[in-house]
């Protein structure tokens, strides 16, 4: 009632009947501070990131060009299947995205990364040049770099009785393009989809690989707080369509039932 006017409340109070009168009570401080809200807060997104140019400097530097980050203007990944995954239209927007953030009652921090409407997000990550430059000149380390995925669902959960931050995600890679020009390498038609999704009989059920993850903080070898990084669960399969090696294809690669566990990473500076 912060913004109600003093006359104007007085109005609301005078026409109140006496018999719903009595049945007012003052609340005390108490009571009032056991009254919290319970929808938590959603976002709905729509976006598009565009970056000329990002640069990391330590002695020499990194700088990735042209950097894209959006929707892939397509309704056509997993043809196999017969039907628009995403269930929009075509479009360069990243869309079609919900957020529920909310805070359990043991104080963790729950953040549900869900589609709007029934279907997949579609994400299209592209990039011109990876140059490394420094005194001794530049090198191209990688270049016309896109990816176009799904993604099925997302969480992050802050825990506080532990002190990690657990992230779970499910997603599929249509087509992924790359070329690594100082080894004359490139890749193209490389697909990731779930360990069980099988060409030959597809079900969209079975499309998306899982990937669980925690991130803390851990000791180091030197006992120098580091970040820590936890790879709980990914298993995929793997396409690659096409080895290019000093222009020329030299065939196709394919891994199934790739698990990658058991895995565990500290990261800090030097």
């Amino acid at each position: 009632m912060k913004g109600l006017k003093p006359t104007l409340l007085a109005l609301c109070v005078a026409g109140v009947q006496p018999a719903a009168m009595a049945e007012i009570q003052m609340l005390d401080d108490s009571v009032m501070g056991n009254i919290t809200g319970q929808a938590g807060v959603t976002i709905e997104l729509e976006t598009k990131l565009n970056i000329d140019r990002f640069i990391y400097t330590d002695e020499g530097s990194l700088e990735i060009n042209e950097i894209f980050v959006g929707g892939g203007g397509r309704n056509d990944y997993f043809p196999e299947l017969g039907f628009n995954l995403t269930g929009q239209a075509p479009s360069d927007l990243l869309d079609n995205v919900r957020i529920n953030i909310d805070i359990a009652n043991d104080g963790d921090a729950i953040i549900n990364i869900l589609p709007m409407a029934f279907g997949a997000v579609d994400l299209t990550v592209a990039t011109g040049a990876w140059n490394l430059t420094g005194t001794g000149g530049s090198t191209t380390v990688l270049d016309n770099f896109r990816m176009d995925a799904l993604i099925g669902s997302g969480t992050i959960r802050v825990d506080t009785a532990t002190d990690k931050l657990n992230f779970r995600t499910d997603f599929a890679i249509d087509d992924m393009d790359f070329d690594v020009p100082f080894l004359a390498l490139g890749i193209q038609d490389f697909q990731l989809t779930g360990a069980d999704y099988d060409l030959s009989a597809p079900q969209p059920l079975r499309l998306f690989a899982g990937v669980e993850m925690d991130i803390y903080k851990a000791p180091n070898s030197q006992n120098v707080d580091s970040l820590a990084i936890d790879l709980q669960t990914f298993a995929a399969d793997i396409r690659i369509g096409g080895v290019i090696v000093g222009g020329t294809s030299i065939g196709s690669i394919a891994m199934d039932n790739l698990a990658i566990t058991n895995t565990s990473m500290l990261i800090y500076g030097h």
